[in-house]
């Protein structure tokens, strides 16, 4: 003979027990025998094998500190302290642009050339600068040779000490316009350096370009330059940012928001890599509620080496801290019957167990408890897991008008 099914077996012994204890129909108009009979409806007995069959668990009904719990979608995001927006640091038009949004960059790297009357002016200023330096220095030599000469002269009393005077002031002002020659030089070489950067000339450049390089390493995120396009100083060209430095954005409801402070835990899991969970922590709650929406914009760091690609959806868990006392019930105890909102209070009866729907109003929720406001003392032991099971009783009990 087949097994029979465990919900049989249970409804079995459940319609055995309240046939035992079925109610008469109210008289017409009474509403105290209709209320009587709704009551007993919302009620009933299990026996230990009814209860051993549905798997009923059992918790209670305490007060303590609301713990906001929330599991919401996230994106991985590049963290925006990782980013450099590099911008013209001339007046010209940009030649050419060498790089696209998604490519890696090293540091030094030309990004940009701009072709400018700046960078023309500065390297004749360092050609005029060198050629004057070479000149103050023959000038600084032959100064210092006189002055030595005009000393050992006037040791030998074959020169005045006005003349010696003389080669010694033409000594010092032959160094110090070296000095002022090397300082110009070195001022119009840096201004190059600065315009064209350290080292060679990528390819299509010339000496009449300005070339933008990235001053960090990453991957290029947005690119605003376009060749032919006349720019100022300042204009924004290519922004860099390091891939491996990326932040979780999250947006959680206003109500499921309170207690998620900075510092708060998270954990979450890559659409990409579904089987396997990464630790964040909460760096930022933003102060304001999007008044579109009503959610809270709240950010979160990695823990250890960042896993993922910017721009990854995740599935993220966030623990806040404990807040006001609120009474809860665990999640799994709070059921829909027939457009009320109750919960299962349980009571040992011998072996068995009875069961009652118990009217509730409820307020927040999180992952794993929700919070009453009404209509359950402190204490109260509940049904919890099995209690869809209790809810699918009741209602054939209701709909069998109370007996079978």
């Amino acid at each position: 003979m087949a097994r029979p099914a465990i919900g049989t077996m249970l409804m079995l012994s459940v319609a055995t027990l309240y046939a035992c204890g079925g109610t008469e129909s109210a008289p017409a108009g009474d509403a105290a025998a209709e209320a009587a009979s709704m009551a007993t409806l919302d009620s009933a007995t299990l026996s230990a094998e009814a209860v051993k069959i549905a798997g009923l668990s059992i918790d209670t009904a305490r007060t303590a500190p609301w713990r906001a719990s929330v599991t919401v979608p996230g994106r991985l995001e590049l963290d925006p302290n990782s980013l450099e927006t590099i911008g013209s640091i001339t007046e010209g038009r940009i030649t050419h642009v060498t790089v696209r949004v998604g490519d890696r960059v090293s540091a030094g790297q030309a990004l940009v050339m701009i072709h400018s009357h700046e960078i023309m002016d500065a390297r004749s200023s360092l050609a005029s600068g060198t050629a004057r330096v070479s000149a103050m220095e023959a000038e600084r030599d032959l100064a210092i040779t006189a002055a030595a000469r005009a000393k050992r002269l006037f040791d030998n009393k074959a020169m005045s000490r006005a003349e010696l005077e003389r080669a010694d002031v033409a000594q010092r002002v032959a160094l110090a316009n070296y000095d002022q020659a090397v300082a110009e030089r070195d001022r119009a070489r840096a201004l190059v350096e600065h315009l064209a950067g350290l080292g060679p000339l990528p390819a299509g450049a010339d000496e009449h370009d300005v070339i933008i390089r990235t001053p960090i390493a990453g991957m290029v995120t947005s690119r605003e330059a376009q060749p032919g396009t006349v720019v100022l100083p300042g204009t924004p060209l290519v922004t860099v940012g390091s891939p491996e430095k990326l932040q979780i954005e999250m947006h959680v409801p206003e109500q499921q928001a309170v207690g998620i402070q900075t510092g708060a835990t998270v954990r979450y899991t890559l659409t990409e890599v579904p089987g396997e969970h990464f630790d964040a922590v909460v760096t930022r709650v933003a102060p304001t509620v999007d008044t579109l929406t009503r959610m809270v914009q709240i950010i979160a760091t990695r823990r250890g080496k960042t896993v993922g690609r910017a721009e990854t959806f995740v599935q993220a868990d966030i623990s806040g801290s404990g807040t006001t006392s609120a009474l809860t019930v665990p999640a799994g105890a709070v059921q829909a019957l027939e457009g009320d909102t109750v919960v299962f209070a349980s009571e040992p009866r011998g072996e068995g167990l009875f069961i009652k729907a118990m009217p509730v109003r409820v307020g927040r929720r999180n992952a794993e408890r929700v919070e009453l406001l009404s209509g359950l003392p402190e204490g109260t032991a509940v049904v919890v897991r099995g209690a869809a099971i209790a809810k699918a009783e009741l209602l054939k009990r209701r709909g069998a008008g109370g007996g079978e």
